[in-house]
């Protein structure tokens, strides 16, 4: 929470409710105003982050979903790219569509690639894929033609039908929800919107309830997938846009803290109780993808070009058939969690590791509000990985531990090394409850020098939220060879896009003078199959040669080459509707002049270094400009900080604790 008066944030944490976040979202937000006492109706901004969308996916919980296609095309959503997950394991398996083939139907028409129509729409054929769905209890419906990207009339027209038809399902068509080539990526993004449709609608509403029966009359603004946030209706329409909506925020946190910080260049590092997510912010900029999986279906939207682990405080060590440990991506969840919760669990996890290791409080988490079960701990690291490996109860605790922070850096290297940055060039931000306790080890491993722990790394995903804008992206195909004919189309095209994405903000209330435009063109040499990004910074008629040369710039820098001659050719036009949230300066609380330490404890570095008594500080005792040498214990509510033996931590003048390593 952020007094814009003051600066002053304050933060809180609840249990997560798995069966409705909703719940757990209303706690803490009746926590908080209790506690402030605050008049509820005073609350000007709501911002909410969430991975519902995504669950509803991986737990295969969505609606029955119908399709209606193109006649021939009724397939391409289980052909795909005829590519295997594993290419010498034949036992993985492509995940099963999430529309069975009874339920793919087919239409006549046909649009041609230059927007031309062959075939017209047969309404007869609509009508009996409109009665099938509703004798099969469809509530949801993807309309996905070939070529719609290109003229949209015959998705318009049967959709217009289909909800004359169908008035309870959910109706949603490939040219509104990503109006670009590429057929299978289309579909299978379109079946996605339309499965998380319903379910994601009603969580939402359900959700709106909660907040309006507390008294606050905000509208909820959520996080999507390229970092800024949307309204509720806007959701309700593309839900798919929040595959990555909780990791996202952070994402824009780490760009504004680390500015703030005098950091522009940063890998961030989420690590919560089931997964690692990395990223990384050149010169100041989040990076973007546009193709991503999302529970191994192919999802094409704009979003923040984030990285993946099945990697957190709760994920389980156990010894393979051929004997080795492994971590991951297994995890005990919320429920039961790891032995050291005392709530049944009876899997060894890092949360266990680090808490044998002295690394987390043997008796407390959570400032108290967590009781630590110390001798579960013990027993489920002795039983399940010392004993089996013959290794002391320290060597096999600090061997999870090890083994999280390779498989944390192989995810770091992937969107930094092999995406051509030196990654001794950038700072590594932590963040999540378990960030900080990996970052300083992990930091050495990858070669980066300098480590950032924001204030409550817990919650920093939320304080990202309040440092987000509203954003949506707007995308055409274009497909032509980069010529002077083609780009005046282009320019064309940008014009008519920057007028719908200003259409756009003036429906999300964003006032004239807070709108602000970003244009890119997704670009690729001749033959090639993929593109890079390359941004504009406005509409040039006569601006071909200067982009043609920033191709080839950013070609170079992504794929370490470049090819003279080639002709090159312009994919997608991109422009992206920012409306400017107002941003209060957050202030921070000072500690005192000296702070004492809290106390002491034994902890394990390592065969370096053994056990060391360590000191262990609370944060919000650390005054700015505080100094201090490892080893020592940094704790708070939300997370625990590790400072290793050979490192120092000074506290900046915005409460950042920043580890030279």
């Amino acid at each position: 929470m952020l007094d814009e008066d003051s600066g002053v944030v304050s933060y809180h944490k609840v249990s997560s409710t798995p069966h409705d976040p909703s719940e757990a979202i209303a706690q803490g937000l009746e926590d908080l105003v209790q506690m402030h006492r605050l008049d509820p109706t005073a609350i000007s901004l709501l911002g909410h982050g969430t991975t519902v969308a995504t669950n509803l996916v991986i737990e295969r919980k969505g609606a029955r979903v119908g399709l209606v296609t193109t006649r021939g095309f009724r397939d391409v959503l289980e052909i795909g790219r005829q590519t295997r997950p594993h290419l010498y394991n034949y036992r993985v398996h492509r995940p099963t569509p999430l529309v069975p083939r009874a339920l793919r139907l087919e239409v006549e028409e046909r649009v041609m690639a230059d927007g031309s129509i062959l075939t017209p729409l047969n309404m007869a054929d609509l009508e009996k894929a409109g009665e099938l769905f509703r004798k099969a209890g469809v509530t949801a419906v993807a309309v996905c033609f070939l070529h719609s990207y290109r003229e949209p009339d015959h998705e318009r027209r049967a959709g217009q039908a289909l909800r004359q038809m169908l008035p309870e399902a959910y109706i949603t068509l490939s040219s509104d929800v990503l109006p670009e080539f590429r057929e299978f990526e289309r579909m299978s993004t379109t079946v996605l919107n339309a499965y998380m449709g319903p379910r994601m609608g009603n969580y939402m509403q359900r959700l709106l309830e909660r907040v309006k029966a507390i008294g606050i009359s905000a509208e909820i603004n959520t996080v999507h997938s390229n970092g800024g946030l949307m309204s509720v209706q806007t959701v309700r329409e593309v839900p798919v846009r929040t595959c990555v909506s909780g990791p996202a925020a952070g994402v824009i946190g780490t760009s504004v803290v680390g500015s703030m910080a005098g950091y522009d260049n940063l890998v961030t590092f989420d690590v919560g109780g089931t997964s690692t997510d990395v990223s990384v912010i050149v010169k100041g900029r989040a990076l973007y993808a546009s193709n991503r999986l999302v529970a191994d279906y192919p999802v094409k939207t704009p979003m923040l070009d984030i990285h993946v682990i099945g990697a957190g405080g709760g994920s389980i060590a156990r010894i393979d058939d051929a004997g080795a440990l492994k971590v991951g991506p297994q995890s005990a969840g919320a429920d039961p969690g790891p032995a050291a919760y005392g709530r049944g669990g009876d899997e060894a996890t890092i949360t266990d590791a680090n808490i044998v290791l002295g690394r987390l409080d043997p008796h407390f988490l959570l400032n108290g509000k967590l009781a630590v079960d110390f001798e579960s701990a013990m027993s489920v690291i002795l039983r399940k990985v010392a004993q089996p490996l013959g290794i002391s109860m320290d060597e096999a605790a600090h061997g999870i531990v090890r083994i999280a922070n390779a498989n944390m850096n192989r995810a770091i290297q992937s969107v930094s090394t092999e995406k051509g940055y030196d990654i001794r060039e950038f700072a590594l931000m932590a963040f999540g409850g378990a960030g900080p306790l990996h970052a300083t080890e992990l930091a050495k491993d990858c070669g980066i020098r300098t480590v950032i722990i924001p204030l409550e790394p817990g919650t920093f995903c939320a304080r990202g939220i309040l440092l987000s804008d509203i954003t949506m992206d707007f995308v055409r195909s274009e497909l032509s060879v980069a010529n002077e004919i083609a780009w005046q189309r282009v320019c064309s095209t940008l014009s008519e896009m920057e007028k719908a994405a200003m259409a756009w903000l003036a429906r999300e209330g964003v006032a004239p003078d807070r709108r602000e435009l970003r244009l890119s063109i997704e670009t690729r040499f001749d033959g090639q199959n993929y593109e890079v990004i390359v941004p504009l910074e406005g509409i040039n008629p006569n601006g071909l040669s200067e982009f043609l040369a920033n191709f080839r710039i950013r070609h170079l820098q992504e794929y370490g080459y470049d090819i003279e001659g080639r002709e090159t050719e312009i994919v997608n036009c991109r422009v992206q509707a920012v409306g400017q949230v107002p941003k209060t300066n957050q202030t921070f609380l000072s500690g005192i002049d000296s702070p004492n330490v809290k106390s002491e404890r034994s902890v394990y570095f390592g065969s370096k270094h053994g056990r060391l008594q360590t000191p262990v500080y609370q944060r919000n005792t650390l005054p700015k400009g505080h100094q201090m040498q490892g080893p020592a214990i940094v704790e708070e509510m939300s997370s625990t900080t590790i400072l290793l033996p050979d490192q120092t931590l000074k506290v900046d003048s915005w409460g950042n604790l920043i580890i030279a390593v």
